[in-house]
């Protein structure tokens, strides 16, 4: 994944699973540090500085999410829930407590090792400088200049849904519920309008994708929020 030194602590308490992610991560030139209760993993967490947690909610101690909410008291590490709860009130849940991403068990893993390779390059570049110039398919956003093209055609973006788009570029890859989105787009005061998050990116997909009934780059994750498809993304030279 990468030639730099990256761990990731595993906190689950069915050890075939730990052992079956373990050796796929080591494979991948991982450091895995493992644990098998929430508290034992909030201790390798500060302990190891890892850079990214693999966590179960059924844990035998405590409830997966009070560990998020935890670790979200003092870290920004992105979190990956892997979890046998099917419910959208559990991922929705999971999500809003700090979550970054959610999989469901089983789980296959190659999709695993690409939720956790998009989840390790959005940190790697969010530590690095800023990047404002961004691409997917044939759309390009200028983010200091708020400029959008097709094509070569202009775009022509409401404030509100420039915020929109800017906030999914600024989370590319990660499921966005929809009070995260309502709450950085339209404020406290909305969090619970879902109708206004509807219509607006109805109109934003109107005006970006070639499909809008089919969405290639702004996918909907049922029940939970929206995604900006992250392999679509990539950073553009000014």
């Amino acid at each position: 994944m990468n030639d730099a030194p990256i761990s990731v602590v595993i906190i689950e308490d069915e050890k075939p699973i730990r052992r079956f992610l373990s050796s796929a991560l080591e494979e991948e030139n991982l450091t895995v540090y493992e644990a098998e209760t929430g508290k034992q993993g909030q201790i390798e967490v500060a302990t190891r500085k890892p850079d990214m947690v693999i966590l179960d909610l059924g844990l035998p101690d405590m409830n997966g999410i009070d560990v998020i909410k935890s670790l979200r008291e003092w870290t920004d590490i992105p979190v990956l829930v892997l979890s046998a709860r099917t419910q959208e009130t559990e991922k929705v849940a999971a999500l809003d407590a700090g979550a970054d991403d959610y999989l469901t068990k089983p789980f296959g893993v190659a999709e695993c090792l690409a939720r956790i390779r998009v989840l390790l390059r959005r940190r790697i570049q969010g530590s690095a400088a800023p990047q404002q110039n961004f691409q997917f398919g044939d759309i390009k956003i200028d983010l200091v200049n708020r400029l959008v093209h097709k094509g070569e055609t202009p775009v022509h973006l409401t404030p509100i849904e420039y915020r929109l788009l800017s906030t999914l570029i600024r989370n590319a890859g990660k499921v966005i519920t929809h009070r995260e989105l309502l709450l950085a787009v339209w404020g406290p005061s909305f969090s619970e309008h879902n109708q206004y998050l509807r219509v607006y990116m109805g109109h934003l997909r109107q005006k970006l994708e070639d499909n809008p009934a089919m969405p290639r780059h702004i996918v909907t994750e049922t029940g939970v929020g929206y995604r900006l498809v992250e392999q679509e993304l990539r950073p553009r030279a000014e």
